[in-house]
């Protein structure tokens, strides 16, 4: 399958514009599959450009496989193959959904060692301001696609009970429960950032590209750290969804989360 969303910006400011505001309409449902776009001198009056801008942004949208230009035709929109790859993660089940995604894709290790924490990362875990732990990137793939960049923190004596060879092949929960340890709760926010230089090229994405970031903290039973997750994520391919219901009386009634109504969600 052709990588979705991998394609370069455009050069120059103006192009992009008009690329990443056609790319947000396509990914957020405003242009649907199958819908023409209007034709260039169009498109050129409405951002105010060249047709020549519009004209390399359209081909960094055909590259990117999100629309698709056929002589006589215009150009038509190709929403499903951004659509059909992207994972539509339930907030409240999201942690069982993460694990089956793992399950589910391919990794490849990018680095691996035993090094020192960062500080904000040995204070969240518990540990002692520059304790050495397994430090390890990976990128999880979605049918060869880059999908996240995965950094964790492991506990030395926790992580020397597998190798370098089970973390590219097996899902980290799986290598920490069979090295004995008893989970019992987690704690995770989820915010955005931009792809730095070298994110970007794991992820295929252009630098300065927006992506979800997800931190996780993961303790047994005892309290202790046992893992800290930094994920980085492509919006285009993961989307995270809330089910909401109104509750109270009068002028009391809010909206809440509807834990455990809503079925897991995975596209």
């Amino acid at each position: 399958m052709d990588s979705v969303g991998a394609a370069p910006l455009p050069e120059g400011a103006k192009a992009r514009r008009v690329y990443l505001s056609l790319r947000d309409q396509i990914s957020d449902g405003r242009l649907c599959d199958g819908e023409n776009l209007p034709g260039e001198l169009r498109l050129a009056e409405s951002y105010g450009v060249s047709r020549v801008t519009v004209r390399r942004a359209l081909d960094a949208l055909c590259e990117s496989g999100l629309v698709e230009k056929r002589a006589g035709s215009g150009t038509t929109v190709r929403a499903k193959a951004l659509t059909g790859r992207r994972a539509a993660m339930n907030f409240n089940t999201l942690m069982p959904q993460l694990v089956e995604m793992g399950q589910a894709t391919t990794a490849r290790l990018l680095s691996f060692s035993y090094s020192p924490v960062p500080d904000f990362v040995a204070r969240a875990m518990g540990l002692e301001i520059g304790e050495k732990a397994q430090i390890a990137t990976r990128v999880r793939m979605a049918d060869g696609v880059p999908f996240s960049h995965l950094t964790t923190y492991v506990p030395t004596a926790i992580a020397r009970n597998y190798s370098e060879d089970d973390l590219a092949t097996t899902p980290l929960f799986k290598l920490l429960e069979r090295s004995g340890v008893q989970i019992k709760e987690a704690h995770q926010s989820v915010s955005a950032t931009l792809a730095g230089p070298d994110v970007a090229e794991a992820l295929e994405v252009a630098v300065g590209s927006a992506l979800l970031s997800l931190k996780r903290v993961v303790r047994d039973i005892d309290g202790n750290g046992v893992e800290y997750l930094s994920g980085l994520y492509r919006p285009d391919m993961f989307s995270l969804e809330m089910p909401l219901e109104r509750v109270g009386d009068g002028g009391g009634r809010h909206w809440e989360p509807a834990i455990g109504q809503a079925e897991q969600g995975g596209a």
